[in-house]
């Protein structure tokens, strides 16, 4: 993808910290600074409140599990987003953010609910207790997606999110829960792993799979997260 000269990121990283949000974000910020991006990090939501400011921003980076926003961020970063403004995140830092705010599930289109994980026997206190091994599926009708172009089914060993969203999303892969002897459900659940959302004049882009560097350092999972960010991307 050619790169345009001039376009500013805010890259909004904090929250749970299991997710390593500052190592992270940092393993894409050079990407974006390759493709003609000025990038300012926040810690915080705050910067979402700046209608001046925001209106500049070109894409949003957000790697934020669980914390809380305060109604004057969002309602900043819904009218960014519906004015043009691009976003995109992995994992818990787009997918389980603002646990406080159904209206920020709203815009992004689907949330975390759990990630099922190994036999209770096999448990040991650790992240590890939910790495499981899953695939991701990519869809047949996202084979000409600028996101998915060329990629196929990709396996890891890691959270599977099952996650819940409504019908306006774009899913351009997905991953399946199986059912185990231990688990109470009793059919397969079929979940978003990569989606995108169109909001007013914004796209939103979130993918599921991004747990730890490892993860995010998968030669397709880092390779969907940056055509995402440029996909979304004013």
């Amino acid at each position: 993808m050619a790169s345009d000269q001039g376009r500013r990121a805010l890259v909004v990283r904090g929250g749970w910290e299991g997710h390593a949000p500052v190592e992270a974000t940092e393993l894409f910020i050079p990407f974006l600074e390759k493709n003609g991006f000025e990038v300012r990090r926040a810690d915080s939501p705050a910067p979402y409140a700046d209608a001046s400011y925001m209106s500049g921003v070109d894409l949003v980076v957000q790697c934020y599990t669980m914390g809380t926003i305060q109604p004057d961020e969002l309602k900043g970063l819904e009218a960014a987003i519906r004015a043009g403004t691009g976003m995109a995140g992995w994992h818990g830092g787009i997918a389980d953010s603002y646990r406080n705010s159904s209206d920020y599930l709203h815009l992004i289109g689907g949330q975390f609910a759990c990630h099922p994980g190994k036999h209770p026997d096999e448990q040991e206190g650790t992240q590890a207790d939910n790495f499981v091994p899953y695939t991701v599926n990519l869809l047949p009708e996202a084979a000409g997606h600028p996101i998915t172009a060329g990629l196929t089914d990709f396996d890891l060993v890691t959270e599977q999110y099952w996650v819940l969203t409504d019908a306006y999303i774009d899913v351009l892969a997905t991953t399946t829960q199986k059912v185990r002897p231990w688990d109470p459900w009793h059919r397969e659940v079929t979940s978003p792993a990569l989606w995108t959302r169109r909001w007013g004049e914004g796209r939103i882009f979130v993918t599921t799979p991004g747990h730890s560097l490892d993860v995010l350092q998968h030669d397709s999972v880092r390779t969907i997260i940056e055509r995402g960010m440029l996909w979304a991307s004013r």
